[in-house]
């Protein structure tokens, strides 16, 4: 099989191919993985009971998915990069300011996948702690060097895999000792019911910088309505699955947040170690999303400054100082995982939600689809080297979040006056959407036209 040629560039109608189905397959299996499980476990930590929990993880992952799948819906007509097309609302340098943080939340991503997995093998590998986290590293190198194709083909395979592992484990935690007040509509917490919403929005978001990066493969008459539908219900289903299924495990499992992999595939008994196996191809599987993000990003941040020819020795080199610098990472131990996954989830809405407002906005409801492709790649192009308006309302949406935000590391006093309930994301979500498209508007009716290709 062949390195993958593309990187940040468009991609010509005659090398387009396959059908907006397989997007269900790509999706439903990043969902697939004890880190969407550990995700599930975070609600139940702060105190509410399985019935709220899931009822919470499933509005989440229905409004957060609504985002996504529009994101990925602009795959096929621009057929470049998320965050390439990023330059249209940012400016080509401008583009940077999101970029650097949609980097650190792969990195971050890509932690906490790894060191899942570590954790999850130590008691059947040879290896030490580190010497488990440079393999998987090692592997996960490997596989996202030979980028589209292979990632894709993997995907499918492990939706179809997953789809047999998760079924027999779902039903062999619906048989744990759960007591039944668990299910009960009671003892519900607003400012808890509203955290727990947020962070399967954010899971849900998590994915947007590059979902598009999956369907600009995709020909160009390819239906937006069928991209977005099977994008959004391959992410529901997997995700909002997943996460009830860790909550459920979190509650049944005395202890189970400490070592998520480990006690998943204690639960199938004599045939543990193949479950260990599929643990690691499932976080190998998830964190080559994340090192094809960070070298998209990475060329996307260069390229403005120097004209890089992306060779597969190119590819390769990048690849490997991205792997090398996230496996490091990985080796700077967590004494607490849960709490460090929980603000990690965090982290990411307060930046993520303003550059989705932005972005969607910009795409759906200012130009309508229509873009200038030669001019994303020149900075003296109709979208400019920066745009303020767009840099502003990003930065100034996350500092209006600040008051809003409540976390274990800072509880701003808005969150404090609502009792606990945080509403950073809402903010994060209105404030840029509406002032981005006023002032663009403003602008747009004493210059020239948004749509101009």
């Amino acid at each position: 099989m062949n390195v993958e040629k593309r990187s940040i560039d468009f991609i010509p109608e005659a090398e387009r191919y396959g059908k907006p189905g397989s997007l269900f397959f790509i999706w439903f299996g990043a969902n697939m993985n004890i880190t969407t499980i550990a995700s599930g476990v975070l609600p139940v930590v702060m105190g509410l009971n399985l019935f709220w929990s899931a009822l919470a993880i499933v509005l989440g992952s229905l409004l957060g998915a609504i985002f996504m799948a529009s994101h990925s819906a602009q795959g096929p007509k621009l057929g470049i990069p998320q965050m390439i097309q990023s330059r249209a609302q940012f400016g080509v340098i401008g583009a940077v300011l999101p970029l650097l943080f949609v980097m650190l939340i792969y990195l971050g991503f890509f932690v906490s996948n790894t060191l899942l997995a570590a954790q999850a093998i130590e008691s059947v590998s040879p290896l030490s702690g580190n010497g488990n986290i440079y393999l998987i590293g090692a592997l996960c190198f490997v596989v996202a060097l030979y980028g589209y194709r292979l990632i894709h083909r993997l995907q499918k395979v492990l939706s179809l895999l997953s789809l047999v592992v998760f079924i027999a484990a779902t039903l062999l935690a619906l048989s744990l000792p759960i007591p039944a007040e668990q299910w009960a509509a009671s003892g519900f917490s607003l400012s808890k019911f509203l955290v727990a919403v947020s962070i399967a929005v954010t899971w849900q978001l998590s994915y947007a910088p590059y979902v598009a990066d999956y369907s600009r493969y995709l020909p160009t008459h390819t239906s937006m309505a069928k991209v977005f539908w099977y994008s959004y219900a391959g992410t529901v289903t997997g995700g909002a699955w997943m996460m009830i299924l860790g909550a459920m495990l979190s509650v049944g499992i005395s202890g189970f947040g400490d070592n998520v992999g480990s006690h998943v595939a204690g639960l199938f008994g004599p045939v543990a170690v193949l479950l260990f196996a599929f643990i690691l191809y499932g976080q190998v599987s998830i964190n080559v999303f994340n090192l094809y993000g960070a070298f998209m990003s990475t060329v996307t941040v260069i390229e403005p400054f120097s004209r890089l020819n992306v060779t597969p020795r190119v590819r390769g080199v990048f690849m490997l100082v991205i792997s090398v610098i996230a496996t490091a990472l990985c080796t700077i131990s967590q004494d607490d995982f849960i709490a460090f996954f929980l603000n990690f989830i965090f982290f990411m809405s307060y930046f993520l939600i303003p550059w989705t407002a932005i972005n969607l906005v910009d795409y759906y409801c200012l130009r309508k689809g229509v873009y200038s492709l030669p001019d994303i790649f020149d900075m003296k192009g109709q979208y400019g080297r920066f745009n303020g308006i767009a840099c502003a309302s990003f930065i100034g949406a996350i500092v209006l979040e600040v008051p809003f935000m409540n976390t274990t590391l800072y509880v701003g006093p808005v969150a404090q006056a609502l009792d606990g309930v945080d509403l950073a994301w809402v903010v994060g979500l209105v404030v840029p959407a509406l002032s981005y498209y006023g002032l663009m508007k403003a602008r747009a009716s004493k210059t020239q036209p948004l749509s101009n290709p």
